[in-house]
């Protein structure tokens, strides 16, 4: 059986032949190990000083080479989401404005906006906005011009190296149905203190996003992949009657409308959205990726709710990838088959990523339980 089968017969709610197994990315540290050298892959502090830097086909041919010699090399991942490994770049030729840097760890751009680097997490993280959005920033009539077509060189490199052999889990013209304004804090007092801004913000993703699919999503993909973070690790961000007020519709026509590209969609969200889950179902996603356990996100409670509705994808802790010992990785695995396995609808795989600071050995290790245990419920 194919990769493309097994995962196929996973979304379609039928008992495949094994147990099919995914990462929704593997970070730079992991990838380097695997492919037995430095990368630009996953590598997000590397990469964002390049592209300030005008290094982008340099960026560009690490992202083409590595991110295939990765999955060459890992042949046993049965469904891919190549925008994580070969993300979209600037276009060939542009002219980067480089931020000013003010210490070791801190950015400022000429906009106003103000970015942290984090060495935990290998990345820059948004610290303050030089912007605040009104009503002006969200038109009823959306204007777009499309792409370059150079923004997907390294994307359409890695969709075509895998397409024969993988699910592959494509991008769209963009998913936002829970946006926030300003970033976290200002965003969700936006809600309550200017609804009709939210309400517009919600409307212009909506139809940005179907403008833009058409060009985003390529050949040679089997489905479509969202993703946007509705709750933290106790709650949903927004309570369940403001989600199915403010979000709810939207993601349901958005769903609907990437149907009509590819006929199953998976989405991806983090933290503890039990009381979202219903409506999540609701709008004909057929994939929920990320199970965060730490969460409360159990694969065998899903399952048992909702295995008739929405097929999972996950169930072994990020933290003990991180943090914990191949014993613990290998548990996690036998758990999450055991749990998730039967009548079909499930995909093994981290309850987010593979993500920076993971053991190799752990890693390795989930991978060698998986490959033990992929057929034990024949």
């Amino acid at each position: 059986m194919s990769s493309k089968q097994a995962v196929s017969d996973v979304l379609d709610h039928k008992q495949p032949e094994y147990i099919p197994i995914g990462m929704y990315a593997i970070d730079c540290d992991t990838v380097g190990r695997i492919i037995g050298h430095e990368t630009y892959v996953r590598n997000k502090v590397k990469t964002q000083l390049a592209l300030w830097e005008g290094r982008r086909d340099e960026v560009a041919q690490s992202l083409r080479e590595d991110s295939v010699e990765l999955f060459k090399k890992l042949p046993c991942l049965d469904i891919l989401i190549p925008f994580k490994e070969a993300q979209l770049l600037p276009p060939k030729g542009y002219i980067p404005v480089k931020p000013k840097r003010l210490d070791d760890k801190t950015w400022a751009d000429t906009d106003g906006n103000m970015f942290i680097m984090s060495e935990l997490t290998n990345e820059f993280a948004l610290v303050k906005s030089g912007h605040v959005e009104t009503l002006d920033d969200y038109p009823e009539i959306v204007e777009f011009t499309p792409p370059d077509e150079s923004i997907f060189e390294a994307y359409d490199c890695l969709v075509s190296a895998m397409t024969e052999s993988r699910y592959i889990a494509g991008i769209s013209g963009g998913f936002s149905v829970l946006p926030l304004p300003g970033g976290m804090e200002e965003g969700l007092i936006k809600y309550i203190l200017e609804p009709e801004l939210i309400k517009a913000a919600v409307r212009y993703e909506l139809n940005l996003g179907l403008m833009k699919d058409q060009y985003y999503i390529r050949p040679g993909v089997d489905g479509i992949f969202i993703e946007d973070d509705f709750s933290t690790t106790i709650s949903p961000l927004i309570s369940p009657e403001m989600f199915r007020a403010f979000s709810f519709p939207a993601m349901s026509k958005r769903v609907a409308e990437l149907k009509k590209h590819r006929n199953k969609v998976i989405l991806h969200s983090c933290g503890h959205t039990w009381p979202l889950l219903d409506m999540i179902a609701e709008t004909g996603v057929d994939g929920y990726q990320s199970l965060q356990t730490g969460a409360g996100m159990e694969i065998g409670k899903l399952k048992a709710q909702y295995g008739d509705r929405l097929c999972f994808w996950g169930g072994v802790a990020v933290e003990h990838l991180i943090t914990g010992t191949m014993d613990e990785v290998r548990a996690d695995v036998r758990r999450a088959i055991t749990e998730g396995a039967g009548n079909g609808g499930f995909i093994l795989g981290p309850s987010h990523s593979a993500a920076f600071g993971t053991k190799y050995d752990n890693f390795m290790a989930m991978i060698d339980e998986h490959d033990k245990l992929k057929y034990s419920t024949k």
